[in-house]
């Protein structure tokens, strides 16, 4: 009687570890807060809540007119550097090397004004950083915005990408793995979903002692939740 109490009490606990309760919330898989790292005035507004952007779309510039004419004007002297430099690496042979080496210097100097004058005129101008949903705006034409003190004026996510944020109970620290599967449900939504948790988090809340693990999924309404069932042994 004591072998069969004992078998079926190894199998209650080895069904219990197969199948492990986890809750989640729905993440976008790729989320930011952008804002402008240059001071002035916006001058173009081109995106709104709602609009979706490639990587690289501008969203909104600040007025530029001074820093793009100082781009140009050090264009300017860089092209005839780069030419007096090409003149002089013919006659290099022929010439005095202290001659050579400030025809040299001047090219370099004017390149880097160049890069520098470039690098200013790119912060009056935000770009998305990669594709997705713009789904909070904090700016319009006239805003005066401070590179000091740095203001959110887009939240941009992914379209489609999402995460499920899973917190499960500390206990089964060693038993979860990545590549595992997750039978869920979201909430107000009867259909069964299956995913695999492609993230394990390294440490214990010490708050609720729960961990968390990620699954990617697809389309969900970001903030909604649910819960489901990690099955430990992949089937």
């Amino acid at each position: 009687m004591k072998k069969i109490f004992f078998t079926l009490l190894t199998l209650v606990s080895i069904s219990h570890a197969e199948s492990i309760y986890a809750t989640f919330d729905v993440a976008a898989d790729k989320s930011a807060n952008l804002a402008f790292t240059a001071s002035g005035i916006v001058k173009k507004v081109n995106v709104d809540i709602g609009s979706v952007v490639r990587k690289d779309q501008t969203l909104a510039s600040l007025d530029n007119s001074d820093i793009e004419a100082m781009l140009k004007k050090t264009q300017i002297v860089f092209k005839f550097a780069s030419r007096e430099l090409k003149r002089q690496e013919k006659i290099k042979k022929l010439i005095d090397a202290s001659k050579y080496d400030k025809v040299l210097s001047n090219y370099e100097n004017a390149k880097a004004s160049v890069a520098y004058q470039q690098a200013l005129y790119d912060k009056t101008i935000l770009k998305a950083p990669f594709d997705g949903i713009i789904y909070d705006k904090a700016i319009e034409v006239g805003d005066a915005v401070s590179g000091m003190m740095l203001k959110t004026v887009f939240k941009i996510q992914s379209l489609h990408a999402r995460k499920l944020i899973l917190e499960f109970d500390q206990k089964y620290h060693s038993i979860v793995k990545v590549g595992q599967t997750f039978e869920y449900k979201v909430d107000g939504d009867d259909k069964t979903y299956k995913g695999v948790i492609s993230k394990v988090y390294p440490y214990a809340n010490f708050d609720n002692r729960k961990i968390k693990a990620e699954v990617k999924a697809k389309d969900f309404t970001v903030g909604l939740f649910g819960d489901g069932m990690i099955i430990v042994d992949g089937k």
